[in-house]
């Protein structure tokens, strides 16, 4: 139609056909929002060859299966875990519903970490029980104890590393070599560490879910989760997300690429910024324990050491035991943290932390919160600290 003017007769063509873009020279530094849902074939035979296909990544079929954009992230997400696909999903939990859902059936059984995700333990308790699958668990640092508890029908084990809220760190190699042994999927989440500081894949983990809403996106406006297997596990948990329809948002998966491309540098900054807050911390009279993986008395500290390459800006303190009048005090009079459950933005937070075991009752002493430290000025960080501190003394 070029640029002649358009017909009333030819309205309704004009709309339905033109501004869908020409090639031009040069190509832009991002890739562009994708809003595609319906996708077009110019004849039956392409149409049911991209149905056939459409399980495969990178078929293009309809948008809920994916569309060149999220494949892309995909692509990339698979490539720095060393994985051999990924899945984005709607969000971090639907990362890990999905990923337990793919790997177990009624009749089942499966082993979680006893401090996984409060929401990951909520699905496992209400839903997955409800659907025959038996739900037992089990102390994070067992490592290869974990063996004794494996039975014939166990197919998968679901842990953390570091664990929410108390940041023990398991010993990740020994946990998926008992699962493979066995036959189960093994299952890490590892939002806080993301694939600049660990990459759970090559340490012999089946499955590696994100909460990308968290560091990968960065900004604190994403709604994003990923599921990144190795070869023998892709295909089997990207049927199971697209057959439940689920898929992540354009815009989505537009801000994970732009917070991939500075992933690293926030990383390092948030390792430094959060060391340096912690450490201050640590000496302070009202702090008992730091349970942060990179301090020696934190669980796991050694294999902290051997698996990871740095250290996420969000920890926990245990406090001295006090009032909760004097809890609220103390966060209420915090200026600089905000209150808040999400965490890996450019803001810093605090929340109080109560932690819930079955399988090795938590015996510390004294008041559980958690600190996510962001891109704020460090000193005016513990200025603002040294202040609120004064209430629980």
């Amino acid at each position: 139609m070029g640029s002649r003017p358009v017909k009333d007769a030819s309205l309704s063509d004009a709309l339905v056909h033109l501004g869908r873009g020409n090639p031009v020279s040069g190509r832009s530094v991002n890739l562009p929002i994708d809003q595609s849902s319906t996708l077009l074939f110019d004849t039956l035979a392409e149409f049911e060859a991209a149905r056939a296909g459409r399980y495969q990544h990178g078929t293009l079929y309809y948008g809920r299966y994916g569309n060149p954009v999220s494949f892309a992230l995909e692509r990339m997400m698979a490539t720095l875990e060393g994985g051999s696909g990924c899945v984005s999903v709607t969000a971090g939990l639907t990362a890990v519903t999905l990923a337990l859902m793919g790997a177990a059936k009624a009749g089942d059984h499966v082993l979680v970490a006893d401090n996984v995700y409060g929401p990951t333990r909520g699905f496992c308790d209400s839903v997955l029980t409800r659907y025959g699958v038996e739900v037992a668990y089990f102390d994070p640092m067992v490592g290869e104890g974990l063996a004794e508890l494996m039975q014939p029908n166990t197919a998968a084990v679901m842990f953390e590393a570091p664990g929410s809220g108390t940041f023990e760190v398991p010993d990740i190699p020994a946990i998926a070599g008992v699962a493979r042994a066995h036959g189960a999927v093994s299952i890490l989440d590892g939002t806080w560490a993301t694939p600049v500081f660990c990459q759970p894949l090559t340490l012999g983990v089946d499955v590696v879910v994100h909460s990308g809403s968290k560091y990968i996106c960065g900004h604190a406006d994403a709604m994003i989760g990923f599921i990144v297997c190795n070869e023998a596990r892709y295909a089997q948990m990207r049927k199971m997300a697209l057959d439940i329809g689920d898929k992540a948002g354009a815009q989505d998966v537009f801000l994970a690429l732009r917070g991939l491309r500075t992933l690293e540098m926030r990383m390092r900054h948030a390792q430094d910024a959060g060391m340096t807050v912690a450490r201050w911390l640590a000496e302070q009279p009202q702090s008992l324990k730091m349970l942060h993986p990179a301090f020696p008395d934190c669980p796991g500290h050694a294999l902290w050491q051997r698996d990871f390459s740095g250290a996420a800006g969000l920890f926990s303190v245990v406090f001295k035991p006090c009032s909760d009048a004097q809890l609220h005090a103390f966060v209420d009079a915090l200026e600089m943290f905000s209150v808040g459950v999400s965490w890996g933005g450019f803001e810093s937070l605090v929340l109080p932390v109560k932690p819930h075991r079955t399988a090795k009752p938590w015996t510390e002493e004294g008041r559980v919160v958690r600190f996510s430290i962001g891109n704020e000025n460090v000193e005016n960080l513990i200025d603002d600290l040294s202040r609120a501190l004064k209430h629980l003394d």
